[in-house]
């Protein structure tokens, strides 16, 4: 098989016709049915073989909005991985747009002579001619950067400033209200949860419920209609929006399995055309499941490595995406013999032309042999660091022995990073588990509108609810929570290294103690927009002001404790609350809940920055070295009372900022 063939899959329609091409290695016929305007299948049409294994048919008269659909046949034996079968209607892998969104029935899973056609279940892909490539450019993102993550559904259905027709759609995180909040809180780029076409899983529908999360894809490159209407016209104009504001975009997408899950799931595309090359399977035939989703892509394939990197193309010239985060990202460089960071499909996104220069962020771990690869994808990828998020909550919830780990994770995870910069990708909260809300209200998790008697989700969420469970009314308890959530936003904003917030967490969402919300496309995620605490949300952009004014805190470079480029003062200092330096006893006190990090070179004058970390209930006085010239002040605040950050109030991250005195009058210049 060879590479040149991604340019050539899909349909390429001209001014006379157009040219359909699929690739499969063991169909034995494959057919091309084209569908009217009522979806009714108006021919069917055998399709060529050559000697690459790519069907062709050049159809005239066929172009821009023709619809159509794929039938394979060959050998039917599910146990050997063949599900060949005429009467599934199948989705161009490769198709840029499809009619309708996927709607789950059993019937697509019906075993072969059992089912009936599925054409009238299934959605239908479109000829589109695409518009000329986004010109090329840098990706508006840089080291140390605010990535926000968002659900374009649950992001924008309760906007009072969207028209309703917008609504869950991209259209909305173009809105010009939208585009404003995210520069108030200082986003360098939002990071959309899967907007490809995907489909329900089996067991959601009798339950009355529909997966809003969107990690169940069917087609890589065709957007879902019910997110883009207007298919990857909404996704480049959204973008070019986002642009316009200074904001990148990165897709979350999902290349570790597809929504034709295991042995009991629909065929609608992959299965049905070659499940052998596109899936992982074990040497008796049955699919591989190291996603907990049943089944896994096979990225060592490369009929499948072609397919990803066709995608990643695709969205890059045609929609000017700056970059990608890759879900449970291991499958990318899996094959029989484990992970391999040097993989064919990860050093081909490095290598290529188009790739090479995007945001690439891994989450590095999935239930596979080796699953947990964190620190270990290498440049110039990014990672999602589920340590940081660990010992920041385990730190803010009180447990013992964590200032140690709380400078690690503050100075960028030297430990997981080896080398001069961190890759990390800092977040406390994310779509996945419990809100930042949630984290300081619910003990434990609270599942139960999932339909599955509170067994999903992790049990474990480093979570703590000051005593009462859930909502409450009593002051002190809300007191608490607020300070307790202020603390953690400070404590994400004050650390080196890419940061990350999900959307809604700035202004105090809550899903119920739901930490599996995937399959509440309801109130339960729904941003609460009118009801949202305003005070946060102006803390959190106060503290994305201040990262913004301090390369010192954006900077991936690791700390040395050294001063660098001839300055004055060295890039970090551990300090106690007395203002001396940490030594080994007090690094390894169990009970140690204070700590001080002084960076030197903060400030233009030279000044420097502490961050004082007080996760102890009772208020603390810090002490900080005084330099000739310089005083110290509030970095949030640099108008108040000079002495009076000296006390900082228990469970509390404060910001000081070390600026040049203006000499008195009469005093030597």
């Amino acid at each position: 098989m060879r590479s040149r063939r991604i340019a050539i899959l899909g349909a390429r329609p001209d001014r006379s016709g157009t040219e359909f091409a699929v690739w499969s290695s063991q169909a034995g016929k494959i057919e091309l049915c084209l569908f009217d305007a009522d979806d009714r299948e108006t021919q069917r049409l055998p399709m060529a073989r050559g000697a690459d294994d790519i069907f062709r048919l050049r159809v005239s008269g066929i172009g821009e909005g023709a619809r159509y659909g794929l039938r394979a046949d060959g050998d039917y034996a599910p146990e050997r991985g063949l599900w060949f079968d005429p009467e599934k209607l199948l989705v161009d892998p490769y198709a840029v747009e499809i009619d309708r969104p996927y709607v789950y029935d059993a019937r697509l899973a019906a075993r072969r002579g059992e089912g009936g056609d599925t054409a009238p279940l299934m959605p239908k892909a479109v000829v589109r001619a695409l518009s000329d490539p986004v010109p090329a450019r840098s990706p508006l993102f840089e080291p140390g950067g605010l990535i926000y993550e968002l659900s374009v559904r649950s992001f924008s259905m309760r906007h009072p400033h969207v028209l309703d027709e917008d609504r869950g759609t991209l259209r909305a995180v173009a809105h010009p209200t939208i585009i404003d909040h995210l520069k108030k809180i200082g986003v360098s780029a939002v990071e959309l949860m899967p907007v490809t076409a995907k489909i329900d899983e089996r067991h959601l529908p009798p339950l009355g419920l529909t997966n809003g999360w969107g990690y169940n894809p069917v087609t890589f490159m065709a957007l879902d209609p019910r997110l883009a209407p207007r298919g990857i016209a909404d996704l480049r104009s959204t973008t070019k929006a986002l642009h316009g504001a200074g904001i990148g975009v990165i897709l979350d997408l999902v290349f570790n399995h597809t929504g034709e899950s295991d042995e009991r799931g629909p065929t609608l595309s992959l299965r049905g055309l070659d499940s052998r090359a596109y899936y992982r399977h074990a040497s008796n035939g049955r699919l591989v499941n190291e996603t907990g989703t049943g089944n896994t892509l096979a990225c060592d394939h490369p009929a499948a490595r072609d397919l990803v990197l066709a995608s990643l193309r695709h969205f890059v010239r045609n929609a000017g995406v700056d970059g990608f985060r890759f879900d449970l990202a291991p499958v990318l460089g899996r094959d029989d013999k484990g992970f391999d960071a040097n993989a064919p499909l990860l050093a081909a996104m490095r290598a290529d032309p188009v790739l090479s220069d995007r945001i690439l962020i891994a989450e590095p771990w999935d239930i596979g042999p080796g699953g947990y690869q964190l620190g270990r994808f290498g440049q110039p990828f990014l990672e999602w660091n589920d340590k940081y998020r660990d010992d920041v909550r385990r730190f803010w919830r009180g447990d013992t022995g964590m200032v140690g780990r709380l400078a690690t994770r503050l100075a960028g995870s030297s430990d997981v990073f080896p080398g001069t910069v961190s890759r990390t990708v800092n977040f406390i909260a994310a779509h996945d588990g419990m809100t930042l809300a949630d984290l300081v209200s619910y003990e434990k998790k609270h599942n139960e509108a999932n339909g599955e008697a509170n067994r999903d989700g992790h049990d474990e969420n480093q979570s703590w609810n000051h005593g009462v469970e859930g909502e409450s009314d009593d002051p002190g308890v809300v007191q608490h929570r607020a300070g307790d959530q202020r603390a953690l936003l400070a404590t994400l904003f004050a650390s080196r290294g890419a940061i990350m917030l999900t959307a809604g967490d700035e202004f105090g969402r809550s899903q119920r103690g739901n930490n599996n919300a995937y399959a509440q496309d309801n109130a339960v995620t729904w941003l609460d927009w009118a009801g949202r605490d305003h005070a946060l949300e102006g803390y959190v952009a106060a503290l994305s002001a201040l990262r913004g004014a301090v390369p010192a805190l954006r900077d991936p470079t690791l700390l040395t404790g050294r001063p660098l480029n001839g300055d004055a003062c060295a890039d970090v200092e551990w300090m106690t609350e007395t203002g001396q330096p940490m030594d080994d006893s007090a690094w390894n006190d169990p009970r140690r809940r204070r700590l001080a990090m002084v960076l030197g070179a903060a400030n233009a004058d030279g000044g420097r920055l502490a961050v004082l970390v007080n996760g102890d209930r009772r208020a603390s006085t810090f002490v900080l070295p005084v330099r000739d010239g310089y005083s110290w002040v509030d970095a949030l605040d640099p108008a108040a009372d000079a002495e009076a950050w000296r006390r900082v109030e228990g469970r509390a991250l404060v910001f000081m900022s070390e600026r040049k005195r203006r000499p008195d009058k009469g005093e030597a210049k």
